[in-house]
């Protein structure tokens, strides 16, 4: 090979360009070669570090290899993202002579690692695309394009932080295109950009916005459903979750999921066991399950207790939630309680939530400070007392979910069957604190 370009270094200018063209494809032509590969390696170093030839040649050759790999020429995978990935180190450093050149490889390196999964480096590639040149204007759509690409493929490595910062280069341009699919993209993008970012209330009303688009796929809006409701289980309990989740209940497709139990169940504010919360949890993802530290103020407030609660071996040590899930959980439950009593004691909220009393008791609390929850804490009977949400029961009774809307009322007695139903409560809770207290006494026994 240099003695062959030495013979082509003596030739006019005018004939060097289709000399060294010729030379590069009688080498695609010999792929089987054993030098294969330092043959071509050498011939771009001299067309591109020496000059030989000047730039114009060095274009001309570098443009025919690009092009001869995207058409094909080169049948094995790894040989080819080799030849890409060695030519763009030789042409880099002249990025300002060959911007196009190495942006065009970039593009097809990165479709090569995304063929095979390799998703961060198919996102770093693409990272070092030169978007804001001097030398040619790339539209905005295209730019676009580009960094909801990068976005989705550090999302499939869950690199939520990074790809944050490319989604928000996304959103300054995204007025710039009406094209259906980059917009969708976008959305689809933003959705799991909250997902990742633990904005789970957000993220379930964007997956669920996009399972009724009619261009997506039938499989993957099914999917987008899926997660919908699994961010709506996850949010924080209160009244903009049963928004979200009067929605997805109303919506009849939920109906064949599998975590539709576990859904209507916190529609309805049951209390979730923890069997059901087992098979829930082995639909989520690792992000969804991530490991959550209470704050040092938090972990202090937790950790108080009586020398009674210290020495009774029936209350939890526990101090607080250790993963999303299990807050998620919890609060639903506390949440769930307060529709069951009037009032409850600390060490009984926390054998209900699996906590300490005074875990239990700093839950509650900022709970009511976030108003998440009706209530008040007396800390000198120990008692937490609830009360009856206005609101919440709007958030249920309106269509979809959807929020404030103009509604017409009817005088149908709901007052008086609402009383009826606190009466029923009163008298239940009654009897079974009476049934507990002759239990203990051992003057009847429970089957």
């Amino acid at each position: 090979m240099d003695s062959r370009l030495a013979q082509l270094a003596s030739l006019s200018q005018r004939d060097k360009g289709p000399a060294y063209v010729l030379v590069l494809n009688d080498l695609f032509a010999n792929q089987s070669s054993p030098s294969f590969l330092n043959d071509l390696h050498t011939l771009v170093d001299t067309v591109v570090n020496q000059d030989a030839g000047g730039l114009v040649v060095g274009r001309q050759v570098v443009s025919e290899l690009v092009k001869a790999v995207t058409e094909g020429v080169v049948q094995d995978p790894e040989i080819k993202k080799h030849i890409l990935q060695d030519t763009l180190n030789l042409v880099q450093p002249k990025i300002v002579s060959y911007e196009e050149h190495v942006n065009s490889i970039r593009l097809q390196l990165a479709q090569l690692f995304e063929s095979e999964e390799e998703w961060s480096d198919a996102a770093r590639i693409l990272m070092g695309l030169s978007l804001d040149s001097s030398q040619r204007s790339i539209p905005d759509q295209e730019k676009l394009q580009i960094y909801i690409r990068i976005v989705r493929l550090l999302l499939e490595d869950e690199d939520n932080v990074q790809a944050e910062t490319y989604y928000n280069r996304a959103a300054l341009l995204v007025h710039s295109t009406n094209d259906k699919a980059t917009l969708l993209a976008y959305k689809l993008c933003q959705a799991r950009i909250m997902d990742y970012s633990r904005k789970f209330l957000e993220a379930a009303s964007r997956y669920h916005e996009l399972s009724w688009v009619a261009e997506i796929d039938e499989e993957e809006r099914q999917h987008m459903l899926s997660a919908a409701v699994t961010c709506g289980v996850l949010a924080p309990a209160g009244p903009n979750r049963s928004r979200v989740l009067a929605s997805l209940c109303r919506d009849e497709r939920t109906a064949d999921l599998p975590s539709f139990n576990i859904l209507q169940k916190m529609f309805l504010d049951r209390i979730l066991r923890s069997a059901e919360v087992k098979d829930f949890e082995v639909t989520l993802k690792p992000h969804q399950l991530a490991k959550v530290a209470l704050s040092s103020n938090d972990r202090v407030a937790s950790a108080m207790q009586t020398d009674d609660d210290a020495n009774d071996p029936t209350i939890s040590k526990r101090t607080g939630p250790s993963t999303v899930l299990d807050r998620a959980v919890m609060e639903h439950n506390l949440l769930a309680s307060s529709k069951i009593y009037n009032n409850i004691t600390f060490k009984g909220l926390g054998a209900l939530l699996d906590l300490s009393p005074s875990a239990a008791e700093n839950m509650a609390r900022k709970m009511i400070e976030q108003g998440r929850l009706k209530g008040s804490i007396d800390q000198v009977d120990k008692l937490i007392w609830f009360e009856a949400s206005k609101e919440e029961d709007d958030a249920q009774g309106k269509a979809g979910g959807l929020g404030d809307v103009e509604q017409t009322t009817e005088d149908t007695g709901a007052l008086f069957t609402k009383r009826w139903d606190q009466q029923i409560r009163i008298t239940a809770a009654n009897v079974e604190s009476i049934v507990q207290n002759l239990t203990e006494k051992g003057l009847v026994t429970v089957s």
